[in-house]
């Protein structure tokens, strides 16, 4: 397609250091990051300014030329990548526009990253919980266009959940202006909720206003051995404690030996291998000590985080749930612990191919969901490698399988659509999504068209053809 009076237009109305046609420059953003997609454009736009965004997209909609949106480029699900289309990167609106801390809330623009925001609101002496693997990279627009989950969503819920609003250049360039932080405003459909997850569809998020909390005084992490995923899920009931639980992650054998084995400064905790094992958190805050008392301000529970810890999983252990446990005595421990399950990616890839799969399930559905998957799975291609792990906590497990050592990537990713129908058909009888957390993009769009309810596909056009008839934002994702 011929996009040259478009190019022409975008070159005269934006700033010079807000689009480039430099192959070199414009390279790092037509890879995603595994390697899987690779994407061209004829011209990759940078605006550093809404302003700029909304009279970029007026030009595309007047010509109607599709726009491809990429935030941090972290995607997992191909989204990002364009195929001819026009790439615009929002990595420019980078700014912190308003921190409030008697309202608990920031505004940021959408190329703000996460790790960024995660340490403005500590600054603050607040936190913001979304938490991530790839947070030193992905952005905040990427974060709610996909509706980003993460470790600490038993606690404080999806990116969703963690935003009061949006501002959104819509498909016709016009802005729309959600970051009022308001925590009630009943004035009819929430339309910054019908942008987040929309995978930039209907509109591209160009700052968010986003809910921040109280800093937890102590944080105390342990890794935990068990038997199996029932005893994972038993456990689960034992150690909620309230609000405190802020995470609960499952790791099995197979993923604890990857890590060790092929990232470098990992160790195993424990002195002897165990099936299954839970790293799980808990967020502390301290009382302060009454009028006229000498004593200093104590924990709730009257215990420090190790007692805390250790007490809650003696009942585990009473009750033969757990095999053995590491409690984290210091933050440099805690954080060797939590990179342990941050790596579970990472240390695949020199096992070769890997075939992923995002899914949730009704939590207390996650044992039979693996124990299913892995005997179809081993069934179909024998020698392979299942690795079920993640937010055991909300019912996410990310199944990942991993080819045979007998056979090639190549044949073994020939197995994945048979591999794809038999794990989303486990996941459909059990009543799940087949995507949790990562989006639909491209990679699950025809089985999001096959599996979805035909109302809400029906919902889902509607409103795409409503906000976007000319279906110029990410025309190949989702829908």
């Amino acid at each position: 397609m011929s996009f040259e009076v478009t190019i022409t237009e975008l070159k005269s109305a934006l700033p010079e250091q807000g689009w480039t046609q430099d192959a070199e420059k414009t390279a790092p953003f037509l890879c995603e990051w595994r390697g899987r997609w690779h994407g061209d454009t004829p011209l990759l736009l940078l605006p550093t300014t809404t302003k700029d965004v909304a009279a970029a997209v007026k030009i595309c909609a007047r010509h109607k030329t599709p726009i491809t949106v990429q935030g941090g480029n972290t995607g997992l699900v191909g989204g990002q990548i364009p195929r001819g289309e026009i790439l615009l990167s929002t990595m420019g609106l980078n700014k912190i526009r308003e921190t409030d801390a008697n309202n608990m809330h920031m505004i940021c623009e959408a190329g703000v990253s996460l790790h960024a925001v995660q340490a403005a609101a500590d600054n603050m002496g607040l936190k913001f919980p979304l938490s991530l693997a790839s947070e030193g990279s992905c952005s905040i627009g990427g974060n709610l266009a996909t509706n980003a989950g993460g470790v600490h969503v038993v606690k404080y819920g999806t990116a969703r959940a963690l935003t009061f609003g949006v501002e959104a250049v819509l498909a016709d360039g016009s802005i729309f202006d959600g970051l009022a932080a308001l925590r009630k405003d009943n004035t009819g459909i929430d339309l910054s909720q019908t942008l987040i997850g929309a995978e930039g569809t209907l509109g591209i998020i160009t700052a968010a206003s986003l809910k921040l909390f109280p800093k937890p005084r102590e944080c105390v992490r342990a890794l935990v051995a068990v038997d199996s995923p029932d005893a994972a899920l038993a456990l689960l009931g034992l150690v909620r404690c309230g609000d405190r639980l802020s995470m609960f992650e499952l790791i099995p054998r197979l993923g604890l030996a990857y890590v060790t084995e092929h990232m470098v400064g990992h160790k195993d905790p424990f002195t002897a291998p165990h099936p299954w094992y839970v790293l799980a958190e808990w967020e502390l805050y301290k009382r302060q000590a009454t009028k006229g008392s000498t004593s200093r301000a104590s924990h709730i529970g009257g215990e420090d985080p190790q007692n805390f810890a250790a007490n809650i999983l003696a009942k585990a252990v009473d009750n033969g749930l757990v095999r053995d446990a590491v409690i984290a005595n210091s933050q440099a421990q805690s954080n060797a612990l939590l990179a342990l399950r941050e790596n579970l990616s990472a240390a695949q890839k020199p096992i070769g191919a890997t075939i992923k799969h995002d899914i949730s399930v009704p939590i207390a559905k996650v044992p039979q969901f693996i124990a299913r998957a892995n005997a179809a799975v081993l069934k179909l291609v024998k020698h392979c490698r299942p690795l079920p792990f993640g937010h055991l906590g909300d019912g996410n497990i990310h199944y990942n399988i991993g080819q045979p050592e007998n056979i090639s990537g190549a044949d073994f990713t020939a197995w994945e659509p048979h591999i794809n129908d038999l794990v989303y058909n486990i996941v459909d009888g059990l009543g799940g999504s087949i995507s949790a957390e990562h989006g639909i993009g491209v990679l699950k769009k025809q089985q999001l068209a096959r599996r979805a309810n035909p109302a809400k596909l029906r919902m889902m056009r509607q409103i795409k053809s409503a906000l976007d008839p000319d279906n110029i934002l990410n025309p190949r994702v989702l829908l």
